[in-house]
């Protein structure tokens, strides 16, 4: 839902009404409130409360937008052409509880000192390099948000994040940011972060000499898996970790990275079967089949590292 319809639900809430507006008649929360739960009604130039819309909204919505309003107005978003989506709200509001608590300050200082790009903190918490792109003052609220006076322009940057800890024994390196912003757990078992940036790897090609066993952590998609392959041709080392989060549909997440040649699953979607292992190669198929997907983030770290470890011991052995 974005910020106009949830002004609108308030309004109703508050006042009993809101005009009738093209845009919120094509919105899928006002037209299952209005078509199925009649909770609200449409009337001649307005849309009404209906039966039982106070509950609703107190229990579905009343607090989010409160602290939603609060939150856009501390930060000077409050517009009238405001189009922001709630899911950015969200984002923003964790960018603002990291700088908070101090977990992105790391972050944020290597992002000031790489002189990162737009398209570069897009990637980093948004859905995509371009998200940011469109929307000026989203770009202002994750500058004003994080303390950064500016971004670059270009999309080249050769430089690689790093959340370091004490004594490191391994290094992982991450395809999303996701693990860099938590590092408590990362720190305590002594795991050295890398991001590069996803599909911009090329500054992989001036790491040096890795001394630490490296491991590559990914989402399990068609993308993810890609990027794995020509990281793997960089650092032929890298070990990739197997996934143990839950899997979910790309139709019903709208996830943007299919599969290729899904009616012949034993393609591997035309990745390159030498990469990977008999049991990588099988839960690859299992993903293909059935069209789904794994996120980076709902994995466990600690355990794909020990269970890549026990694999690798097996082998040895």
């Amino acid at each position: 839902m974005n910020w106009i319809a949830l002004k609108a639900l308030h309004e109703i809430y508050e006042s009993g009404a809101t005009k009738k507006r093209e845009s919120l008649m094509k919105d899928s929360h006002f037209l299952f409130l209005l078509q199925q739960t009649g909770e609200l009604k449409e009337g001649v130039n307005t849309i009404v409360k209906g039966d039982g819309f106070d509950n609703y909204y107190q229990h579905s919505h009343l607090n989010k937008y409160l602290e939603y309003y609060k939150f856009l107005d501390k930060n000077g978003l409050l517009k009238p052409q405001l189009r922001i989506q709630e899911d950015d709200i969200n984002i923003l509001l964790g960018l603002e509880k990291g700088m908070i608590n101090g977990d992105l300050i790391p972050i944020r200082d290597e992002i000031i000192q790489a002189e990162e790009t737009v398209r570069g903190v897009s990637q980093m918490f948004f859905k995509n390099e371009k998200y940011l792109e469109k929307s000026e003052s989203l770009i202002s609220a994750v500058k004003g948000i994080l303390g950064i006076a500016e971004l670059a322009n270009d999309k080249d940057q050769q430089y690689k994040y790093v959340l370091q800890s004490h004594q490191p024994n391994k290094i992982v390196l991450c395809e999303n940011l996701d693990f860099l912003k938590r590092p408590s757990k990362p720190r305590k078992h002594h795991l050295e972060l890398w991001y590069a940036g996803g599909k911009n790897i090329d500054k992989l090609n001036y790491v040096g000499e890795i001394k630490l066993p490296i491991f590559y952590s990914c989402d399990w998609d068609y993308d993810g898996l890609m990027i794995y392959q020509l990281v793997k041709r960089k650092i032929p080392d890298i070990r990739l970790l197997y996934p143990n989060g839950p899997r979910k549909s790309i139709v019903k997440t709208e996830h943007e990275s299919h599969w290729k040649f899904k009616k012949e699953s034993h393609l591997l979607s035309n990745l390159d079967p030498s990469f990977y292992s008999e049991l990588e190669k099988t839960l690859i198929i299992e993903l293909i089949t059935s069209n789904d997907w794994i996120m980076e983030e709902t994995n466990d770290l600690i355990e794909m590292i020990n269970f890549t470890d026990k694999l690798e011991q097996i082998h040895n052995n």
